[in-house]
């Protein structure tokens, strides 16, 4: 317990180099994502459809347009069905709202330098956009590949219609498509994230809080579990029994936050593999108390969304770099006479994350990828180029592996992406295959060297101002929690609110420090503030568990009753007592 007193912002530190740019580790494979089947098919199932009927009307010219709608169905698979709607609904219009401005603008000019303007300028703001809605991978960059493609491709005013109506058509079907898992398996996503938590709940409470590693396992299971509640409370709408009972699993998981040395990881694991299945959800037998987490999450999902200029802001350095670098990048590739500077300009676009050294590991996957791709491609033409029913075929194969990869290493997927993008070129017609590597290469190096230049002379030097208020915004929640505990009784939803708003400072302040700590030129961060910041908040969260009774007895586990099910009308999670 410690009362509250008033912080003073500590004096700026000097200016340092952050950490070097290091190239081990760059190129490493990771594990693929537990459903990294879904967007695979689903963009297979939304591309498909549209160029084979477009193959068998012999109007492969106008597979660009079909292709920017149906490749939609990349995003929101890891959303609740009533989120993902919306969500793709969004998608769908940025992406035609996208091409229709490039399209006039393509056919009111054909002055490349205006046009790798104008592509530059609406990367940034994909780029910004994507970023403030948390959109999720792939994030802007398919939005900036089909924009700023569009933009050197001939076009009058009187056509842009038709584009933009096959468009929408396909993007549409990418919606039906994306949503249809929906009508088998309703609660997928939900499951899936409660999966993830109690996994990174095992993961800690293995630690027992003191083993190796302790500290990052911590701090990934605070994020997956505040990423679950998150996932709950996107579903909007009343919550169901299904719902219920996931959020008193990810109470469980809380607990082994909270206290990991009186946790069985064992249990937690089996708990996720069964969530993972198409079985019923675990039932876990809750205290009484347990109900103030739900009064909680209830409470959270009246909260009002944050304003926009919140969640624009912070982004505002990187919306400077995105438009920057793409637009010298274009500049550069025009200069050496590339025939398609877009490629240079969509390459910039793509290295761009939250800080300097992510965009450094980010450029280097792009350019092995890339270059590894254009060999693909290589071997790959002389098939495409039998027959039209082939080039299509290897597209929709090439759009398979890149999803099906991209999730181990972006360089492994750009290795399909790469020649997937030279085919799409000769759906109008065929193109001489040397001409096309040669382009490609010489756009990949220039969109790269010159997108990292101009990341590295954009300094994000708010970084340290935003973790300095994460630290104030998390020192704060923790003397308020502090200061209910100390009440002889505290009004159990304050105390609950209090909980949920430091754990939340708590994985804004990881996040922020580690975004700060990758940038390039800035002030020193003040780590040590961090860490001690982190140790007292989490010590404050187990200690707020402990007195809601939220930690769980032996006994509470009832053998033989350790489901509740999906499917079982007879039964809620208000039935269980303790």
């Amino acid at each position: 317990m410690s009362s509250a007193t008033p912080h003073r912002p500590a004096p700026r530190p000097p200016h340092r180099p952050a950490r070097r740019l290091a190239l081990a580790g760059v190129l490493r494979l990771g594990r693929p994502s537990d459903i990294w089947f879904k967007p695979a098919l689903s963009v297979v199932a939304a591309v498909a459809p549209p160029n084979l009927a477009l193959l068998a009307l012999g109007r492969l010219d106008l597979a660009m347009y079909t292709m920017a709608g149906s490749l939609c169905a990349l995003y929101g698979h890891n959303r609740p069905y009533a989120a993902r709607a919306r969500a793709l609904a969004r998608v769908v219009l940025g992406m035609v709202g996208g091409l229709a401005v490039a399209l006039l603008a393509a056919a009111l000019t054909t002055n490349a330098v205006v046009l790798v303007t104008v592509g530059a300028l609406l990367a940034a703001v994909q780029k910004t956009v994507c970023d403030a809605t948390r959109i999720g991978p792939p994030g802007h960059v398919v939005l900036s590949f089909i924009s700023s493609a569009s933009l050197f491709v001939p076009q009058t005013p009187g056509r842009i219609p038709a584009h933009i109506g096959l468009a929408l058509v396909a993007g549409a079907w990418a919606w039906l498509v994306c949503m249809a898992p929906g009508l088998l398996r309703p609660h997928g996503p939900e499951r899936r994230a409660t999966a993830q938590a109690l996994d990174a709940a095992a993961a800690y409470a293995a630690t027992r809080g003191t083993a190796d590693g302790h500290a990052r396992s911590r701090a990934a299971c605070a994020a997956a579990i505040h990423a679950a509640w998150q996932s709950l409370l996107a579903a909007g709408a009343r919550p169901d029994r299904t719902r219920r009972a996931l959020e008193r699993l990810l109470v469980r998981a809380e607990v082994a936050l909270a206290a990991p040395a009186d946790t069985d990881p064992a249990r937690l694991r089996a708990w996720a593999r069964d969530l993972r299945g198409t079985g019923r959800v675990p039932r876990v037998q809750a205290p009484r108390e347990a109900a103030d987490e739900l009064l909680g999450v209830a409470a959270e999902r009246a909260l009002p969304p944050r304003s926009p200029w919140q969640l624009l802001a912070p982004l505002a350095p990187l919306a400077v770099r995105t438009a920057l670098g793409c637009a010298l990048a274009g500049y550069a590739a025009l200069a050496l006479g590339v025939g398609r500077p877009y490629w240079a300009l969509v390459t910039a676009a793509s290295l761009y994350q939250a800080n300097v050294s992510l965009t450094w590991n980010r450029s280097v996957q792009r350019v092995v990828g890339n270059l590894v791709g254009v060999l693909v491609f290589a071997a790959l033409a002389p098939l495409a180029h039998l027959h039209p029913a082939a080039l299509v075929l290897s597209c929709l194969a090439l759009n398979f592996g890149a999803e099906a990869l991209i999730g181990r290493n972006y360089w492994l997927g750009t290795v399909c992406v790469t020649p997937m993008a030279l085919l799409i070129t000769e759906f109008a017609r065929a193109q001489n295959p040397a001409e096309l590597i040669t382009d490609r290469i010489a756009d990949t190096l220039v969109g790269a060297l010159v997108g990292f230049l101009a990341a590295v002379a954009v300094t994000n030097r708010r970084a340290g101002d935003r973790l300095e208020q994460a630290l104030t915004a998390a020192e704060r929640a923790r003397e308020d929690a502090a200061r209910l505990l100390a009440a002889p009784r505290p009004a159990p939803r304050a105390l609950e609110s209090a909980r949920r708003a430091l754990a939340a400072a708590l994985v804004d302040l990881r996040a922020t420090a580690d975004a700060a700590a990758g940038e390039w030129w800035q002030r020193a961060l003040p780590e040590e503030r961090v860490v001690l910041t982190e140790r007292s908040g989490h010590r404050t969260l187990a200690a707020t568990v402990r007195r809601q009774g939220l930690v769980p007895r032996d006994r509470d586990e009832a053998p033989g009753r350790e489901h509740d099910g999906d499917q079982d009308p007879g039964r809620t999670t208000e039935d269980i007592r303790p």
